[in-house]
């Protein structure tokens, strides 16, 4: 008999850690994605928070087999605003009969919290398939199994509270995680880097990526990722 999986979106920000769940929850084949949920910035046509060019989305999207499904948002934002269309976002996959929606967040107890209520809330369950038990002492054998396993990607952008503006751009690689100072988690899951990811065992191809000018613009350095 064949067996019908639970139809689920991944919230996908471009970066190494939506795409190694996506790589984990494909490995365990307990649910079946259907697509994947970003949110845009709409006046600069770039992933949120990670500055990427919607081109380089679009890129990986083909590349990782997954319809792309894009919240828009303002630039500024409020919380009301963004609530307002990821809601209209829920509404229209649970009338494709999506149930699931699988997250790569590690270990920041209470983000997940409110992920799985405001899930709840419209009667959808939160998946978190890399979740480490340990905390934040899982994640530098996290991001080394990452390299390890073929995962090549970018940092798109870097809070400068916390890193100097030379690590935006750089590779997530062996070397980096040697550099970062001390406190910095390697998987910068306390908000210390963003990434994107341009191949690995999620994806069927390499892309090309070029790192072009870094701009540091209210707190944050952003390396504008071009297609090479």
């Amino acid at each position: 008999m064949t067996r019908h999986l639970p139809k689920a979106l991944i919230a996908w920000s471009s970066g190494k850690d939506s795409a190694w769940a996506l790589h984990a929850v494909r490995m365990a084949g307990e649910v079946e994605i259907v697509g994947a949920l970003t949110t845009v910035t709409d006046n600069f046509a770039r992933v949120s928070m990670h500055g990427v060019r919607e081109e380089l989305l679009a890129a990986q999207l083909e590349a990782a087999g997954l319809p792309g499904i894009t919240v828009r948002i303002p630039f500024p934002c409020t919380n009301d605003i963004y609530e307002r269309e990821m809601a209209k976002a829920m509404a229209a996959a649970k009338a494709r009969g999506i149930s699931h929606v699988v997250f790569g967040d590690l270990f920041l107890a209470d983000l997940r919290a409110w992920r799985e209520e405001k899930l709840a809330a419209v009667d959808m369950k939160a998946v978190f398939p890399i979740w480490q038990e340990q905390a934040d002492k899982a994640t530098p054998a996290l991001a080394r199994e990452m390299i390890a396993a073929g995962v090549e990607a970018h940092l798109a952008v870097v809070d400068l509270k916390k890193l100097p503006t030379s690590f935006a751009g750089r590779r997530f690689d062996a070397a980096l995680l040697a550099d970062l100072p001390d406190g910095i988690d390697p998987c910068g899951e306390n908000g210390e880097f963003h990434s994107f990811v341009s191949a690995g065992p999620m994806l069927t191809r390499r892309i090309k990526v070029a790192v072009g000018e870094t701009v540091e613009r209210e707190g944050f350095a952003f390396a504008d990722l071009v297609v090479g």
